[in-house]
């Protein structure tokens, strides 16, 4: 064969190369454009059903005689029926398929959350809260198990942080229309802006659940609106991740949970969430406690540090799938939260130099959840025990989203301030930072015990 012939050849496969990238990425992003908005819609819905409680307590608790620490505790009670139900929720939804799922779960979280316009003393308060989770239980989960069955672990970080950006999303926009619902409806027919909020925002996730019963597919097979050719690349594209969890992949959910990184990968989860939550339930305390007293101006103000976080979550999960490297842009992320978290302390009454370490500190700690989760389903995504082990780890993780506000609430009520109840959350998620430097960055390893 002469050189130039095997130049020639040379050249047409690099072509053939180019076109199968060219392919793949075409496929892909038109994946994304089905599934993502309307995944991020119901994500949206979800975790504003989930903290709008945080905007509600600034007339809620006048409004009934509710201390601090009976909110901290109603707060996050939700994670109690949450932590139950979560791995039986996503073990249905592996047998079943996401549409049904769905339309159960948000149906029933949305009536719920509409309920809650009915509080009236403590234990309805908590009785809602605590079926709340229970309803909500399994939608995180199960759409992080229902993107592994589209998206090859290289693509994941950036398509969960697109997803993720969904939870600082909510606060983007939940954030002035809780604080204009309570603002401008209070004593409208009888009913407080805080029961008007719960209304208005909970019914919506009822027609999101009916309509993902119509919209999407249970899998990429099963997708009349993809070719066979693009079935057949996402098929290709998953495979790897299948064999590289060798541990797991021909294991039951019984055999995985006892693996040790499995209950690694939860602690870490729950030092992550006990900061995602101190954020999540208390921004709206916070800037009140910055000087802002209007309710409406303190819900313009708490789009400010979710803002940050949406750009922040989407840049440096591109870095992370770029390079490849998952440890180290996790465990800054949580540090930079936990520092900014400790600093919020010495910002009082100083509205803008609050709102900045506000910002850095919800930009640090949200980042990071998209990160973890990459790391998390690199391990897991692609077994057969993923569906019961994801949930488990998130289950076990979101035993934060209980501690955090209760925590929080207690120690308020008890010293008037939040401080040291966020040097307790910084502390955690420092903790949190190091253990993740300790997991690996391939899967092999980190399933391994």
């Amino acid at each position: 064969m002469t050189n130039t012939t095997v130049l020639q050849a040379g050249f047409a496969e690099s072509d053939r190369g180019k076109d199968r990238g060219l392919t793949e990425d075409a496929t892909y992003r038109k994946i994304t454009w089905r599934l993502m908005p309307f995944l991020f819609i119901c994500y949206v819905a979800a975790y504003l059903d989930r903290i709008n409680v945080g905007f509600a307590q600034l007339q809620m608790k006048d409004a009934l005689g509710f201390s601090d620490a009976v909110y901290g505790l109603g707060a996050g009670i939700f994670f109690a029926g949450y932590f139950l139900f979560e791995v039986p929720s996503n073990l249905i939804l592996e047998r079943i398929g996401a549409r049904k799922t769905l339309v159960r779960i948000m149906v029933m979280w949305g009536l719920t959350s509409a309920a809650m316009m009915f509080i009236s003393s403590p234990m309805v308060f908590y009785v809602l809260r605590f079926l709340l989770g229970v309803f909500e239980a399994g939608f995180f989960p199960g759409m992080i198990l229902y993107l592994t069955y589209w998206y090859p672990s290289r693509r994941r970080a950036r398509v969960m942080a697109l997803f993720l950006t969904a939870v600082a999303m909510a606060g983007v926009l939940g954030g002035p229309l809780s604080g204009w619902v309570m603002g401008h409806l209070d004593g409208h027919h009888g009913m407080g802006g805080w029961q008007w909020m719960f209304l208005i925002e909970g019914l919506p996730s009822c027609v999101l659940g009916i309509i993902a019963f119509f919209y999407l597919d249970d899998r990429p097979e099963h997708a009349r609106w993809l070719s066979a050719q693009e079935k057949a690349i996402v098929a290709a594209q998953l495979r790897p991740d299948s064999d590289g969890a060798p541990m797991f992949h021909n294991h039951s959910f019984g055999d995985a949970i006892r693996s040790p990184r499995v209950y690694a990968m939860a602690l870490a989860w729950f030092t992550f969430i006990c900061g995602v939550y101190a954020i999540s339930f208390w921004l709206p305390t916070l800037i009140k406690g910055a000087g802002v007293t209007d309710v409406a101006w303190i819900g313009m103000y708490s789009a400010i540090p979710y803002s940050v976080a949406v750009v922040t979550m989407i840049l440096v999960c591109r870095h992370s799938d770029a390079t490849g490297e998952r440890r180290w842009h996790t465990a800054i992320c949580a540090l930079i939260g936990a520092v900014a978290l400790a600093a919020i302390s010495q910002t009082v009454g100083i509205l803008p130099l609050s709102l900045l370490v506000m910002s850095v500190a919800t930009a640090g700690i949200f980042t990071l959840q998209p990160l973890f989760w990459a790391i998390a389903t690199d391990c897991l995504g692609g077994t057969r025990a993923a569906a019961g082990t994801i949930a488990f780890v998130n289950s076990l993780g979101l035993i934060g989203g209980f501690a955090s506000p209760t925590i929080l609430g207690w120690v308020k009520t008890t010293t008037g301030s939040l401080n040291n109840g966020l040097y307790v959350i910084a502390g955690l998620l420092t903790i949190g930072a190091l253990m993740t430097l300790r997991f690996r960055n391939k899967a092999k390893a980190c399933v391994r015990a």
